[in-house]
């Protein structure tokens, strides 16, 4: 059985070098976004775009935001719970390519957030994009990833052959 595990282990090992590179990147731009922004400061980088540092206790759009704490370990649990569905689909189809990308880029950014979590009991957001005075809630590259795979997803999922039972 350790022979099986080690080549599984080979063959998912650059999507798992993938998910670490996007947690790697996640966590260094939140670090240099809290080491220079203040909370709520907000920086104008064009007329659509501001780096903005908030806190943010829930998940996308802030939901469960102020639920009274109980949110954080919830997330974390369901985060951690997908994280390890992932990594079995990961396995199953890693001599694939857009699948396993897709997997990769949820996993990371999932993972990202899971840090922030423990460590700040919250999400670092930072990224702002607004248009005519509408703001898109701020997110973090953590979220942007796990947007993008969730896109990828849906696009191999799409490709697939339809199936008449």
């Amino acid at each position: 059985m350790p022979l099986k595990s080690a080549a599984s282990f080979r063959h998912i090992a650059p999507w798992l070098a993938l998910a670490a590179a996007i947690i790697g990147v996640d966590q260094i731009s939140k670090w240099w976004i809290l080491t220079h922004f203040h909370y709520m400061e907000s920086l104008p980088v064009t007329s659509f775009f501001n780096l903005f540092l908030v806190f943010n206790p829930g998940a996308a759009f802030s939901f469960l935001a102020n639920a009274g704490g109980w949110q954080k370990w919830f997330f974390i649990v369901l985060a951690l719970g997908v994280s390890l569905w992932l990594l079995m689909l990961l396995r199953q189809h890693a001599q694939e390519r857009l699948l396993p990308m897709a997997l990769s880029l949820v996993l990371g950014g999932a993972l990202g957030n899971v840090i922030d979590r423990l460590r700040f009991d919250a999400v670092i957001d930072f990224l702002d994009f607004h248009l005519a005075g509408y703001h898109w809630p701020a997110f973090n590259v953590a979220d942007s990833a796990i947007t993008v795979g969730v896109v990828l997803m849906l696009i191999h999922q799409f490709r697939q052959p339809k199936t008449h039972e």
